[in-house]
């Protein structure tokens, strides 16, 4: 069936920076078929869009679906001491608490025009169950894209690490259940979570696994100046020389954050293709800084953004990410490190390269067809003569309609597929575990 989406300012977000303004998008087998202006093409299904603003669907390459259990905790608290304040916290997570937990991510993020979510769950307490199994069932009940991960933490206190004993876990079981669910999960990413819990072993055991199975690889990096400082002392250099020796700069690697590098390091990343999911928001919560994008675009290094927890970024907007990487870009290096258009690609295009995906991230004929539409006729884009830059500019919003693959899962700016209330009530039930 084609399905023709019309009356539309269309933004494609192909290399050629293409836009119709009188434009429409036609959708077959869950594909976009063609994109243009004008003249339309025949369908077996016209929708009227009513001159509202189509954008590719938005992708977070960097998220801990988990966390929205514990907003706002810590709130004065730098990283380290945020993470062992919610660690104990954390170690009551069960498959239960994760379904609900994700379900309200996942809704938070479609609501905000993001159809692909990439969760790095890194915290697997003993008797917690299947929690990635959890999580994917909430995907799937809302109709968004997951890549789920197998993170890890094997580093524990005891050993100078951050985490807890009780909530590491052995390298030879962390290897076996990747390739576990490396089989039920073909999209799976091998994600050890930082040097500071993991140890260089399982750093590099990962890698090889990952690559053994064609996976791609992710892990947190250089966030704050005091992981720096921790990697100077514990293996006697910065925090990117260390993923190098250990062979993890490669173009199957992204890296979330990224705010504390050198200019070597950022030459670096280019040489590799190493890939960046810069969470803007998040970094500022917690006082981390602003990670350098304008030197990393201009070193032709991979950029995607990231909404990150929400225990560090309360919101699951990222949407509002978009207008946030702007900002920094600009508070950082001046009123020309991003425009607009830049700052929407980081979220589209952008992010669909840094999670390795041809297949995501622009309107391009045989891409998926991923559609966020955002109208142009309420009070936030009046007075824009630029709709792209309104849409930036003045977010954020709360997507009209949204489609994955073609199918819709927003619509009149509902959930399609799952009740927004249902979802919050059953989430407030689970999250009075974790309070205390």
């Amino acid at each position: 069936m084609k399905r023709l989406f019309a009356n539309a300012y269309v933004v494609v977000m192909d290399d050629a920076a293409t836009e119709h303004e009188d434009g429409w998008v036609l959708v077959e087998d869950g594909q976009v078929a063609a994109t243009g202006g004008g003249s339309e093409p025949e369908a077996d299904e016209r929708v009227d869009l009513g001159g509202a603003l189509v954008t590719p669907g938005l992708i977070n390459t960097h998220h801990h679906l988990y966390q929205t259990l514990t907003r706002a905790r810590a709130q004065e608290a730098d990283l380290f001491t945020w993470l062992k304040t919610l660690y104990p916290v954390w170690a009551g997570i069960d498959a239960e608490a994760e379904h609900a937990a994700a379900r309200t991510g996942l809704a938070e993020l479609a609501l905000s025009g993001c159809t692909t979510v990439f969760d790095h769950h890194y915290v697997f307490p003993p008797a917690g169950g299947d929690l990635i199994e959890a999580e994917m069932t909430a995907a799937r009940e809302l109709g968004v894209r997951l890549i789920p991960s197998r993170g890890s933490m094997d580093l524990g206190e005891s050993d100078g690490g951050l985490p807890p004993d009780s909530l590491v876990e052995e390298p030879d079981e962390v290897l076996a259940d990747t390739e576990r669910l490396a089989a039920r999960y073909p999209e799976l990413v091998v994600a050890p979570c930082s040097p500071f819990s993991v140890t260089g072993r399982l750093m590099t055991e990962s890698a090889e696994l990952a690559r053994r199975l064609g996976l791609r690889l992710h892990t947190h990096l250089a966030e704050t100046a005091e992981e720096e400082a921790y990697c100077l002392e514990l293996y006697d250099c910065r925090p990117v020389e260390y993923l190098e020796r250990l062979g993890w700069l490669d173009g199957d690697v992204w890296c979330a954050h990224c705010v504390h590098l050198s200019d070597e390091d950022v030459r670096r990343f280019g040489e590799t293709a190493t890939g960046v999911a810069h969470c803007p928001s998040s970094n500022l919560r917690l006082g981390a800084g602003v990670a350098p994008v304008r030197a990393l675009l201009d070193a032709a290094v991979p950029v995607g953004l990231g909404v990150d927890g929400s225990a560090s970024n309360e919101r699951g907007d990222l949407g509002l990410e978009v207008k946030q990487a702007l900002l920094v870009a600009r508070g950082r290096d001046g009123p020309k490190a991003l425009t607009a258009r830049e700052a929407l690609r980081l979220g589209t295009h952008g992010s669909a390269a840094v999670l390795g995906r041809d297949d995501l991230g622009s309107l391009e004929p045989g891409r998926s067809a991923d559609l966020a539409v955002w109208r142009t006729d309420g009070l936030e884009l009046g007075g824009a003569q630029d709709p792209v830059a309104g849409l930036v500019l003045s977010g954020p919003h709360r997507v009209d309609r949204l489609l994955v693959s073609g199918e819709e899962v927003v619509r009149d700016g509902r959930l399609v597929k799952a009740d927004e209330s249902e979802i919050a009530r059953e989430h407030r039930k689970a999250a009075v575990r974790f309070e205390g």
